[in-house]
């Protein structure tokens, strides 16, 4: 039985490395996962597993833009270096929303919208306002990540704090908030990617946090080794399928643009109604 476990979970790893960074919704993929996919474990162990995959992902950000994101690199003028610094400044200064507006709601948030009803319509909305941008763009007049000035970074802080509605997808929000704010598409996207270094560590580390010290004042083990192995698979799982992803939507935004994603949200959303709907008339 463990071998199924263990294919589960490389099978969630794979859509979490997958929807955490193509704006999509992790969400509302992992909704409808969830009505088939289910792993043995208890709920609480689940709620963790799910934070340990997503710093697989996050890995892989740091892996692919080591060079971009590391400021003490010998390879970089003193200029460079500079310029990098100022990038986690304006990084910092982004997270500063989702943070103080995310962090306070974000249990509220699960309890209250984590419902198949939000997640679609978040899903249709988002995908509808990335075909009205794109149709409405103009020339963009930030090209490279070094372009971009506190205030613009500031606003693309803002729209990622409408990500803590289910179904929304963080890195959707970001880019199309960039975007809007007259980004390149590769720096809507990359931006994204580091946005979600701090926003994702933050929020892994809290509820790990939270998770661990429950069980430590129950005197339990913190997992079993069949439970290890689970997060393993998946942590490794959504680590390279992520290095996968982030570089195959680097190369798709330099000559395409964001309908296809567009689309593929509506018709998501409009599966999940239908899913959830048709359950709701046969119960």
């Amino acid at each position: 039985m463990l071998i199924v476990e263990l294919l589960k979970s490389f099978f969630l790893g794979v859509v979490e490395g997958i929807t955490e960074w193509l704006p999509i919704s992790s969400t509302g993929h992992l909704i409808l996962v969830d009505e088939f996919i289910k792993l043995k474990v208890s709920t609480e162990f689940m709620d963790m597993y799910r934070y340990v995959i997503q710093l697989g992902a996050i890995l892989a950000v740091l892996v692919l833009f080591f060079h971009k994101l590391n400021p003490f690199s010998p390879r970089k003028t003193s200029l460079q270096k500079r310029q990098t610094w100022n990038l986690w400044a304006l990084v910092v200064l982004a997270c500063i929303p989702s943070a103080a507006i995310g962090l306070p709601l974000n249990d509220w948030m699960d309890e209250h919208l984590m419902t198949p009803w939000v997640v679609a319509a978040a899903l249709i909305v988002y995908g509808v306002g990335f075909l009205i941008i794109e149709d409405r763009r103009r020339t963009p007049a930030i090209r490279r990540t070094s372009d971009l000035t506190w205030q613009i970074a500031l606003y693309i802080g803002l729209f990622q704090a409408l990500s803590i509605i289910p179904g929304t997808s963080r890195s959707g929000a970001t880019i199309l908030g960039a975007i809007i704010l007259g980004c390149a598409r590769p720096v809507a996207a990359e931006f994204s990617f580091f946005l979600a270094i701090p926003t994702m560590v933050g929020v892994s580390v809290l509820k790990l946090g939270k998770f661990f010290a429950e069980k430590i004042v129950a005197g339990e083990a913190l997992f079993t080794g069949p439970e290890a192995a689970i997060l393993a698979v998946g942590f490794i799982v959504s680590f390279v399928v992520s290095l996968l992803c982030i570089r195959f939507l680097m190369d798709f935004v330099k000559k395409h643009d964001f309908k296809p994603f567009g689309w593929y949200r509506i018709v998501l959303g409009i599966l999940v109604l239908l899913f959830f709907g048709i359950r709701a008339l046969m119960a």
